[in-house]
């Protein structure tokens, strides 16, 4: 109980974001044949076991080694993670003025993003924005700028396939006609860790979030995972917003020389300083949370469970 009452709510349902069955209907639209189908649903389950078994063992190369697998991991975890995403981005402010491209092009990275949580969280949040300029473009007012939304996936795994699936699908039932070009969408089939700063265009960038991802990252290599977050130092522009989640507690422990260090807080050393919030850091921390619930709407309709998230996360503005 006391880990509950500690921690925040993020709402269920924002009016800056389209409703939270509106995102999961749009999994339900995409992967309508593997959902509802009669021989796809027997497949799916089968896929989704197998799924889980490769993530019990912490073998991701497995787990998201094939479309299969990785269209059965999207139908089954992708709802959970978009809800909680959207309501997350816009309980950030900074985030959501991000995403919904108020005042001009913004270029947002999502690392790990492949599996489309990210994507339609994204989505639902600048979808609204989209809606607004029309029905204003078409009045007898001057015409609202129309500002594009610039993402860029990247995944060790190959999930274009399901990105592909969920963008058309974007783009014909959120987005529309013309309005879908404003919404692009680039995926990245490599590691995060052995890109250059060009390949990832870190000084163009407005938005990076690090969603999930964090505890991969710094398992399979902790010298070049620290050298990405040095690279954000050295790279990314005054103002770029870089949002870092992971399930509450599940942070590990690193070791650094002989001690024992939770990764948040060499995270915020590398990105900070070893002072925190002072002159040798290149971010300050905007916001954070070490327990954050989004709990479900238990009404939404979706042919398997969507489930409640416990988050903890970091905001940090580049300085």
């Amino acid at each position: 109980m006391g880990s509950e009452e500690k921690s925040e709510q993020l709402k269920i349902y924002h009016e800056i974001t389209l409703p939270p069955q509106e995102i999961v209907d749009l999994f339900k639209v995409t992967f309508d044949n593997e959902l509802y189908g009669a021989e796809g649903i027997d497949e799916l389950q089968s896929q989704i076991q197998k799924v889980k078994s490769d993530l019990y063992n912490r073998d991701y190369i497995a787990a998201f080694g094939n479309d299969a697998k990785r269209t059965a991991y999207c139908c089954r975890w992708s709802p959970s993670r978009a809800t909680a995403y959207a309501s997350l981005f816009a309980h950030l402010q900074e985030c959501a003025q991000v995403i919904r491209c108020k005042e001009s092009d913004q270029n947002v990275l999502c690392i790990g993003g492949g599996a489309g949580g990210e994507l339609v969280a994204l989505a639902s949040l600048f979808t609204p924005t989209r809606e607004f300029i029309t029905k204003y473009s078409t009045s007898k007012q001057p015409t609202t700028t129309k500002n594009s939304l610039n993402v860029h996936l990247v995944d060790i795994s190959d999930w274009s396939a399901v990105v592909n699936r969920l963008q058309s699908t974007i783009s014909g039932k959120w987005l529309y006609a013309d309005e879908s070009k404003y919404f692009k969408v680039h995926s990245s089939n490599r590691d995060i860790l052995t890109m250059s700063e060009d390949d990832l265009s870190l000084s163009n960038l407005d938005l990076i979030t690090l969603l999930f991802t964090t505890n991969e990252l710094f398992s399979e290599n902790k010298q070049q995972s620290i050298r990405l977050l040095q690279k954000f130092n050295q790279f990314c522009k005054k103002g770029c917003l870089l949002l870092i989640a992971e399930s509450a507690g599940s942070y590990s422990h690193i070791t650094v020389g002989t001690k024992k260090f939770p990764i948040q807080f060499l995270i915020d050393t590398v990105l900070m300083g070893k002072r925190g919030q002072d002159e040798s850091g290149a971010w300050q921390l905007v916001n954070q949370s070490d327990s954050t619930w989004y709990r479900c709407d238990p009404r939404l309709d979706y042919p398997m469970k969507v489930e409640n998230t416990r988050i903890f996360y970091r905001l940090y503005r580049k300085i």
